[in-house]
């Protein structure tokens, strides 16, 4: 099942206003291992109803600590506690870490590495590119950062001291709406003009074997746009989306039906950690609220196509997924969807997430 292992808060420090990094440990005593660029998936009660939210890791692989980033969300109920009442000693349940926001690492290989963040999707690049330049000797990163104004600039402190410890192999480029320099590059909002004129003047993007864009949508979706015509491939270009502009699935068109006739229902087979269940849900639910409807403890955290918790493979049968901000199309080829915006098509759907 959706398994949660407690976690023990160690220090929780602000960034800046609005932003704190906590620190945590198992209380079991046990290591918990992660790859650059994942995240976490915390639950809590909230009076009575349960919470779901994930938050990025910060940390580097070799940091020797666990830490995420939690940036406050107007009417947010997970991230305002964490702002406001989150305090050392505190436990918290959290999923093991997840995600694909990453590439496989070869210190043997020199690489050239672009990342773009936006606010706090500084918090996953962070932990990539502290993981990356101490893994890959011979590697570079170059990071643009696009924030307000320079007092909301998340991790500044941390970003100095990474560019002075790799001094020659990061460079950071700030772009910032207000308070910028008097240099036109260096201001207003990354879009695809403005990378256009970086890549002009800047960033050799031909060289780039990699780039990682963290950010809100339509920025990412401007970045990601300009560097396809600038000559990068999809498999080039990672993306990591925890604030979407759809807050939860898109709504479906109703089925049609006879009038009297009852919803076609859809026989389900799901399998977790070697154990299955079968269920039965209406065309009109999706994967994931029919096994939660069924009291059966599925992975998942945004139910909104964006985090990729619920994902998990379809073995038989075919689904319709409406939203997605996770999978990649070679995911998808090879039968993975995600099961918070998945609705049945077939009369028969057999769903695995032991992959």
């Amino acid at each position: 099942m959706a398994r949660f292992q407690t976690l023990k808060v160690t220090e929780v420090r602000k960034t800046i206003r609005d932003a704190v990094v906590v620190t945590l440990e198992p209380a079991n005593g046990e290591r918990v291992d992660f790859i650059q660029g994942q995240y976490l998936t915390f639950r809590r009660d909230f009076d009575g109803t349960e919470v779901r939210r994930s938050y990025s890791i910060c940390a580097g692989r070799d940091d020797g600590v666990l830490q995420v980033g939690i940036k406050k969300v107007d009417g947010g109920a997970f991230s305002t506690w964490a702002n406001e009442d989150l305090a050392p000693g505190d436990l918290l349940e959290a999923m093991p870490p997840l995600g694909n926001f990453h590439v496989p690492l070869n210190p043997e290989l020199p690489k050239t590495y672009l990342g773009f963040a936006g606010g706090s999707g500084i918090t996953p690049v962070l932990s990539i590119m502290k993981t990356t330049l101490a893994a890959e000797p011979q590697s570079v990163f170059t990071l643009v950062y696009a924030n307000r104004a320079p007092n909301t600039i998340m991790f500044r402190e941390e970003l100095e001291a990474l560019k002075n410890r790799y001094m020659g192999r990061l460079t950071i480029v700030h772009v910032l709406e207000s308070g910028a320099e008097e240099i036109e590059l260096f201001s207003g909002r990354v879009d695809p003009e403005k990378c256009a004129a970086l890549f002009q003047s800047w960033i050799d993007v031909e060289s780039v074997d990699t780039a990682f864009i963290c950010g809100p949508e339509p920025m990412m979706l401007g970045i990601a746009s300009a560097l396809r015509e600038h000559g990068l491939t999809d498999d080039q270009i990672k993306f990591e989306l925890f604030a979407s502009g759809q807050p939860g699935r898109l709504a479906r068109p109703a089925l049609k039906k006879a009038v009297g006739e009852a919803p076609k229902a859809t026989s389900v087979t799901m399998t977790i950690d070697g154990v299955s269940a079968d269920y039965q849900i209406n065309k009109d639910q999706t994967i994931l609220e029919g096994a939660l409807e069924n009291a059966i403890d599925a992975p998942y955290s945004c139910r909104a196509g964006v985090c990729s918790t619920c994902r998990c493979r379809i073995v038989e049968g075919e689904v319709e997924m409406l939203t997605n901000h996770a999978l990649e199309d070679g995911e998808i080829d090879r039968g993975f969807a995600l099961a918070c915006q998945s609705f049945p098509l077939t009369d028969r759907v057999v769903v695995e997430f032991d992959h």
